[in-house]
């Protein structure tokens, strides 16, 4: 299915469109988490901070336009062949809408914050999953650029270990008491933070099954 979707991708018609503009909708998702985590932990003005919230109006509009160019093309297609095309991607950039919706909850976490996000005890982890999380992102990218399934294929396999359960142990030992940052507010930033970086990553590795999977499959990840 990926080879036809790159065959209407070099084409000139709506859906061809709606295709750039979903790797444009990813380039601003990724621009946009980059941002908020770095907001998270340098604490900037709150003006600015709502100023970048605001580029998520920008992922939303991209969504819209996508969905409507996708839904006029196979209107007005007099087969149905484009059809699994059209669905795979609409399903596509419902994940980039929410990668873009989980780095406002960041932003929000920074907004709420009188202190920066500095919690000593787990930046290792914390830090660990957010390069994990950039990398997920740059592969997505370039897999997507270049129509690599075998990216694909690593990406899918390995997120359970190399995000969700980081995310999950760490949350665990928050929520059993067994690491402590002397505030309850901190305690929920650092496990909302955590959270959110296991979505991003799991939406990221939703795309990935739209190269690898049969549209029935799409979104649904084995277990490793």
């Amino acid at each position: 299915m990926w080879k036809e979707l790159i065959k209407i991708w070099k084409s000139d018609d709506l859906l061809v469109q709606a295709w750039k503009e979903s790797y444009e909708m990813l380039q601003l998702s990724r621009e946009m988490f980059v941002q908020s985590v770095q907001e998270l932990t340098k604490h900037s003005k709150k003006k600015t901070l709502i100023a970048l919230k605001k580029r998520d109006m920008e992922i939303n509009e991209f969504h819209r336009n996508i969905r409507r160019k996708v839904m006029t093309h196979l209107v007005l297609q007099k087969d149905a062949t484009d059809i699994p095309n059209g669905l795979v991607l609409i399903n596509m950039v419902v994940d980039i809408e929410r990668v873009g919706d989980y780095s406002k909850n960041i932003l929000d976490l920074a907004i709420s914050s009188s202190k920066t996000l500095k919690a000593e005890k787990v930046n290792e982890d914390l830090k660990m999953i957010e390069d994990e999380v950039l990398l997920r992102f740059d592969k997505t990218m370039e897999a997507i650029h270049s129509q690599d399934s075998e990216v694909a294929r690593e990406l899918v396999a390995t997120h359970r270990r190399m995000v969700a359960k980081t995310s999950d142990k760490l949350v665990d030992q928050i929520l059993k008491g067994k690491v402590t940052f002397g505030s309850e507010s901190k305690a929920a930033s650092v496990a909302l933070y955590a959270r959110y970086l296991k979505r991003i990553g799991s939406h990221l590795t939703n795309i990935m099954t739209t190269l690898i999977n049969p549209f029935e499959s799409v979104g649904y990840v084995p277990k490793e």
